[in-house]
């Protein structure tokens, strides 16, 4: 039957694209359907990529053999690594995307890519049958799939509010999804209203880029991908502006034509980025917030004002505008908005990201109450790669808090829900020291290459740039730097005391003050090495004992993930156990202890008393 298919994804959005070119890649029939096929990868709040923790998942959706990093490169105009003054374990690159090239890139990826169909249409219904799914589209046509992968962003009933006026809507003008919430409700999952928003875009010709900081890109640009091998270069810069008393007291003045304020917006918005009413309200002390100007292409002449969402009436949004400096003459193009739409309680999901009561049907995204485009790619790409092999028989992976980012991701989500959307942060995860972008590939690349996203040629170049840094390292430890007066002088200018009988160039890394690079004049016999690896090299032996500590941290975390829990365990049997612990445990049917560990309202204690009864059990 030509509708009939191993694996369909229900959304084009930055979950479904990973999603279906994983389940396609790895053999299955796979069919996306999209609402509109002209805005598959769009991105309709912010066009950049990456940022503080978004940068290393984006690393690692490359390392696992995804597709956002590679078309990140290809589709760049400026890239900034974030946070080079602190250590590299918040080293987090970001760059601006021209979206318009990026979606046109990312359509052709998937008309190109064998087993795959694209389909413009809106899934209307979706019906558990004995053999799989039946969904049923606008027009009534009926297709049929092994497993379901739903990936609907923030279009499942969306609807678009600016101040009082409200309509069904989804993000840049786009329909919504209609009528898919009922049938998912129809099947046991329970759902959630979360909102989210995006600034204005105004006119080019109508800022005063003079008056602003310019924000330049790096001189010698890190790529998202590990393939990448071109130069990549800036082609635009960003400037940096600021609110100041008279745009927060615009706000202030008018807070009660909010929809955040006047009950409209019923949907819970992202924390860790508020409107810029919601930020005047609860950040009153600050006499100013940052506000950046960053182009949307290089063929348009719009701007996006990033700092400034919001869901006030368009008279104030421009009122607000217009009070900020260089924004005096602002042209708007598109209007703030904010969008409220449908989620799933993510605590509903196994760590493969398939629902636990529901076989063979799995979430991504922003539909498992994420926020942005690469949370929602990473858990694309793991609920493809798992559909798939589930249907092939095989073991589905996942990844734990100690080996990525998005194992953190996916954990937090399932172990302990969210009650807004959810944002990656790199103070998130307990073991960032081992999770840098720069080793995402160490971590990752072997995992993706068993799974069979991963070439042969790939995996070849991997290990062979792995063999690279360990010679470099071991070659290091036995390399000391021969007394001389320049020696001597570098050293006594960096308060080093390695001067009188030499010092092994290891022992001199590990210096916090020194760093591979800057020892290489020194060096003699140092081999011509790229820069991806001098980089590795100097990180691994600048922080090999804090490495060691964490290594050592990450070996009792695995005991617990080890100690699997059996699926039918009743919890009302395990005595000891406080009865929130017993509610919440039987709610969410962790998989192993270490998850149990995690649950809001299960104590150390509780843990204790689980873990003699899983003893138990054993001696029985």
């Amino acid at each position: 039957m030509e509708n009939k298919f191993d694996v369909a994804v229900i959304g084009g959005g930055h979950a479904g694209c990973e999603a279906a070119l994983a389940a396609a890649r790895l053999g299955m029939k796979t069919v996306m359907f999209t609402i509109n096929l002209d805005a598959v990868g769009n991105m309709p709040c912010n066009p950049s990529i990456g940022g503080t923790a978004k940068g290393h998942l984006v690393r690692e959706i490359d390392a696992l053999g995804g597709s956002m990093g590679t078309l990140a490169d290809k589709t760049l105009i400026q890239s900034r690594m974030l946070n080079t003054g602190k250590g590299p374990a918040v080293h987090s690159l970001r760059a601006q995307i021209d979206r318009a090239v990026y979606r046109i890139e990312m359509k052709s990826l998937l008309e190109n890519t064998e087993n795959l169909s694209v389909r413009q249409a809106e899934v209307k219904t979706l019906t558990k049958t004995d053999e799989g799914y039946e969904l049923t589209i606008h027009t009534n046509i009926k297709y049929y799939a092994k497993a379901v992968i739903i990936a609907t962003g923030t279009y499942l009933e969306g609807k678009i509010i600016v101040g009082e006026t409200s309509y069904k809507g989804g993000p840049d003008g786009m329909f919504p999804s209609e009528g898919l919430s009922s049938s998912l409700s129809e099947m046991g999952i329970k759902l959630m209203r979360f909102k989210t928003g995006t600034p204005a875009r105004i006119h080019e010709k109508s800022i005063d880029f003079s008056v602003m900081e310019v924000q330049y890109g790096d001189e010698e640009i890190t790529p998202f991908s590990f393939e990448t091998t071109e130069k990549l270069e800036n082609k635009v810069c960003c400037y940096l502006t600021y609110t100041n008393e008279h745009t927060h007291d615009i706000l202030r003045t008018n807070i009660d034509k909010s929809p955040l304020y006047s009950g409209l917006i019923e949907g819970v918005g992202p924390r860790y980025c508020p409107s810029i009413e919601d930020k005047v309200m609860r950040f009153a002390d600050k006499e100013r917030h940052q506000l950046f100007m960053e182009p949307m292409g290089l063929n348009t002449r719009e701007y996006y004002v990033q700092g400034l969402s919001s869901s006030m009436p368009e008279y104030i949004q421009d009122d607000v505008l217009h009070s900020v400096k260089g924004l005096e003459n602002a042209q708007v193009m598109r209007c703030a908005y904010a969008i409220e739409y449908d989620c799933c309680d993510p605590t509903q999901l196994s760590a493969t990201l398939e629902f636990k009561e529901i076989e063979n049907l799995y979430g991504a995204g922003q539909f498992n109450g994420t926020s942005g485009y690469e949370e929602a790619a990473a858990q694309g790409l793991i609920a493809g790669i798992n559909a798939s092999m589930k249907l092939l028989g095989k073991e589905q992976i996942i990844l734990d808090r100690s080996q990525a980012y998005i194992g953190v991701l996916i954990d937090d989500l399932v172990t302990k829900g969210t009650n807004e959307p959810y944002r990656m942060l790199t103070s998130r995860a307990e073991y960032r020291l081992l999770l840098r972008q720069d080793n995402a590939d160490y971590r990752l690349t072997p995992i993706g290459y068993k799974v069979g996203l991963i070439s042969e040629d790939r995996y070849r170049r991997f290990v062979e740039k792995w063999q690279r840094i360990d010679e470099e390292i071991e070659r290091l430890k036995g390399v000391a730097l021969p007394p001389s007066e320049e020696i001597k002088a570098f050293l006594e200018e960096r308060n080093s005391p390695f001067i009188e009988n030499g010092a092994k160039i290891c022992d001199l890394i590990k210096r916090a003050e020194l760093d591979y690079k800057s020892l290489e004049p020194f060096d003699k016999t140092r081999p011509s090495l790229p820069r991806d690896i001098e980089e590795e090299v100097g990180i691994i032996i600048k922080y090999e004992g804090y490495i060691k500590r964490q290594e050592d941290q990450v070996a009792k975390f695995k005991k617990n993930e080890e100690r699997k829990i059996p699926d039918d365990i009743n919890y009302d049997e395990v005595y000891g156990l406080r009865l929130e612990a017993r509610q919440k445990l039987s709610k969410m049917r962790p998989e192993n202890v270490g998850m149990a560990s995690r649950i809001s309202g299960v104590s150390p204690a509780d843990i204790g008393v689980l873990l003699i009864y899983l003893s138990s059990l054993k001696r029985n």
